[in-house]
């Protein structure tokens, strides 16, 4: 006889174990099934928490190495341990997993490990690691299965020569040598921890600049904070094989038809190769055949605008339902689903105006629309860019390189988008998040008085400069 529930949910990662207890709070029963051992999916385990940690660590040996002087500290013959470095970071992830077991006990709602199978709209079965099957119904489905690291044809990720960002987190040393195949967040946030630790980085990107979905200008000034700190960064590069030995591996680089092959046959050896060219969604062996479940031509499950998918008791969120594939993305989505079939109003998910961060450094960040983008979708646009070296706090930090940009509708003054490139830009962004999603204009955040000093007098700055007043430039 099968276990009944309100909601049953597939995956405990931050959609799932978010939507579950939402539904708590509601006073739904709720049931939520994960596979892997510990709860909190790979952002808790192997993305979002523990590369923040170990970022937080690569920020201090820069400093300690590079700026220490500066502020009037000597440092003599430091040591730097990546072992005590990935330690600290899986403590921190094992008390986040505590803390989400503590969550979803608080609120009710029952966790079941195994492995789910859809059977039906309303029914699944879970295959335990040990004993036998469990029969669980529910009024209403949710799939949560997130992703995984998508791997060059031919290329099998085996954590010694080839790694994902799962794999990065956790091995022993730090290589001597790696080469980074894409430059996204991902790739850019790991080229920046191992160049901390000593390695000699390589960064390889198919298109003509790093971090291709921002601003183009933010790009560049983090690839030009890369390459000081002796980052080889190859744009408009594609791997043309990988050679996996045992000593390392060897990836033979080539142009990509642009008219600009003249790295066409380079070779570049490192002891390993960390592939971050974005991720797959996990919807293999699910059963959704037998739910009547449709794929999109993109292979992530289909879904409306309120997340349900063509059946109509079945709801998919986070990265299985596509992207961008943003853990925050997944929470709302959970949240949103849950209330809504709890009779809740809600507001569908705008993918422009879910935030993007990049944590390495220079951090950076944005909320709906770039510079090109705006004009693109035909905006006729004002666009004011401040830099932080006119922020007394910034100077203060020794923290001045980069600047806040605002993009805004000429005709209505609505914020379209914004981007902030430099010191705590992923913290300062939800500003301007917040603007975005209220349909301010620059003349609200004018309106607001900022301390002194901040950094995110920045914003206000760039605020002033849509009207073309600006106080500190």
């Amino acid at each position: 006889m099968a276990d009944t529930y309100d909601i049953a949910i597939i995956g405990a990662g931050p959609g799932g174990y978010v939507a579950a207890i939402r539904a708590g709070q509601l006073g739904m029963r709720a049931v939520v099934v994960e596979r892997e051992e510990a709860l909190g999916g790979v952002c808790l385990n192997w993305g979002c928490i523990p590369t923040k940690a170990l970022i937080k660590n690569a920020q201090m040996v820069h400093f300690i190495n590079d700026r220490a002087d500066d502020f009037g500290i000597t440092v003599t013959d430091p040591t730097v341990s990546w072992e005590k470095a990935v330690g600290r970071s899986r403590r921190v992830v094992k008390r986040m997993n505590r803390g989400v077991e503590g969550l979803l006990r608080k609120n009710g709602v029952d966790v079941v490990r195994g492995t789910a199978r859809l059977t039906s709209a309303t029914s699944m079965t879970v295959t335990p690691p040990e004993g036998e099957d469990r029969e669980i119904s529910a009024t209403n489905l949710i799939v949560a299965t997130g992703s995984r690291s998508r791997m060059l044809p031919g290329l099998k990720a085996d954590g010694t020569r080839v790694m994902t960002s799962r794999h990065a987190v956790s091995i022993e040393d730090a290589p001597e040598r790696l080469v980074v195949i894409g430059a996204g967040a991902v790739g850019m946030e790991f080229a920046y921890v191992y160049n901390a630790y000593g390695t000699k980085v390589t960064v390889v990107e198919m298109l003509d600049r790093v971090l291709p979905l921002e601003d183009p200008e933010a790009g560049e000034l983090v690839a030009k904070h890369f390459a000081k700190s002796g980052i080889d960064i190859r744009l408009s590069t594609r791997v043309q094989s990988v050679d996996v030995r045992d000593d390392g591996v060897k990836v033979t680089l080539g142009g990509v038809g642009n008219g600009d092959d003249t790295g066409d046959g380079d070779v570049v050896e490192a002891d390993k190769v960390l592939v971050a060219i974005g991720r797959a969604p996990n919807v293999e062996d699910l059963g959704l055949e037998a739910a009547g479940v449709e794929l999109n031509e993109r292979g992530w499950i289909q879904v409306d605008a309120h997340m349900r998918t063509s059946a109509e008791t079945v709801f998919a969120i986070g990265d299985v339902a596509g992207p961008p594939m943003l853990a925050h993305k997944a929470s709302h989505e959970g949240v949103q689903v849950v209330e809504m079939l709890a009779g809740l109003a809600v507001h569908p998910v705008d993918a422009s105006y879910i935030p993007n961060c990049t944590y390495c450094e220079p951090q950076v960040a944005s909320i709906g629309y770039t510079e090109s983008a705006a004009r693109e979708a035909g905006f006729d646009i004002k666009v004011s860019k401040f830099p932080f070296i006119a922020i007394g706090k910034s100077i203060a930090i020794g923290e001045h390189d980069g600047w806040v940009k605002i993009v805004s509708d000429a005709k209505y003054g609505e914020i379209l988008g914004a981007t902030i490139v430099g010191p705590e830009a992923t913290e300062l962004i939800h500003e301007l998040v917040l603007a975005r999603t209220a349909e301010l204009t620059a003349d609200e955040i004018i309106a607001s008085i900022h301390a002194h000093p901040t950094l995110s007098e920045a914003i206000h700055e760039a605020a002033l400069g849509i009207p073309g007043v600006p106080l500190h430039i």
